[in-house]
């Protein structure tokens, strides 16, 4: 999940969830309220406009109103994908099951990292 779509859905779920408000409109002012961004910005990112890239500064200020972590959030991802891949390869043996998912992490870290 990228940072954009991590962003928006951060914003929809916990910053300002459908119980703040009735109207999406409402939310986003809220949400720019909490976050001390302007509403533009705002929009923007709740929408998941591909123009807009989140700065750090904004990941970690979703992170702080949030309480919700990106990498946490990666790492269960990550962890979805190795218990799938093991469940289809039917592996019982624990040290291959092992194996398997030090590979896959392995793998799935080297293809996220930023020199990939």
């Amino acid at each position: 999940m990228s940072e954009l779509a991590f962003a928006s859905e951060i914003l929809k779920s916990h910053v300002a969830p459908p119980s703040l408000a009735s109207s999406v409109g409402a939310r986003i002012l809220a949400a720019s309220r909490k976050l001390k961004w302007s509403f533009n910005r705002t929009r923007d990112v709740w929408y998941a406009d591909q123009r807009v890239s989140i700065k750090p500064k904004e990941l970690r200020k979703l992170e702080e109103v949030s309480g919700v972590e990106f990498g946490q959030q990666e790492l269960g991802e990550v962890d979805r994908l190795i218990s799938n891949a093991t469940k289809l390869l039917g592996h019982k043996d624990p040290h291959i099951s092992g194996s398997l998912a030090t590979a896959l992490r392995s793998l799935l870290g080297v293809m996220d990292s930023p020199r990939a």
